[in-house]
């Protein structure tokens, strides 16, 4: 279950202080993550939303939750970086943009790859932003997120090539040849 906070406390000593309405944000996290997960993208199956917080399925065994990919040690990360990108290619086609791709958003469950934290993802799709700032504001959060990801999975000596998977992705995005 994830929960939005909805006060604050005052760093001056006093009474709880009522935080930006986060109520659009779970909504918007909820969103995202169903429609990742019909576009077949591998995140936790969101189940149900109630006012500032929602379930989904808990990814672990009876061991604990599934770790972060920096939190053990990767038999194939060849394979598994590979399917960190199909994963971001799945869920571009799916219509969302990862904000904070990083490995810190990245579990390892049943031998591949599961994305979490889409609240600030950005809508790719047919719908949402206008047709010229869908790819450009995606490719900006791919470079960032894909660098980030790469810099993880250095530790196996791999190396991303991030320009041109991000080009690949932003390509398939662009109907309308903004980036062309």
């Amino acid at each position: 279950m994830k929960v939005y906070r909805l006060y604050g406390t005052s760093h001056e000593g006093g009474g709880p202080i009522k935080l930006d309405p986060s109520g659009w944000l779970v909504a918007r996290e909820h969103e995202m993550r169903h429609q990742a997960w019909k576009g077949g993208v591998r995140v936790p199956t969101p189940a149900r939303r109630v006012e500032d917080m929602f379930s989904m399925r808990c990814l672990g065994n009876d061991h604990g939750h599934a770790p972060r990919p920096q939190d053990t040690k990767l038999d194939e990360p060849e394979a598994f970086v590979g399917n960190v990108i199909d994963g971001a290619r799945a869920l571009s086609k799916a219509g969302a943009a990862h904000t904070d791709l990083s490995a810190f958003n990245i579990l390892v469950h049943e031998d591949g790859p599961w994305f979490i934290d889409l609240s600030e993802a950005v809508r790719v799709g047919r719908t949402g932003y206008s047709p010229w700032v869908r790819p450009t504001k995606a490719r900006e959060l791919l470079d960032s997120g894909l660098g980030a990801v790469s810099k993880c999975f250095g530790k196996y000596g791999l190396k991303m090539d991030v320009d041109g998977i991000a080009d690949g992705i932003v390509g398939s995005l662009d109907r309308s040849g903004v980036m062309r």
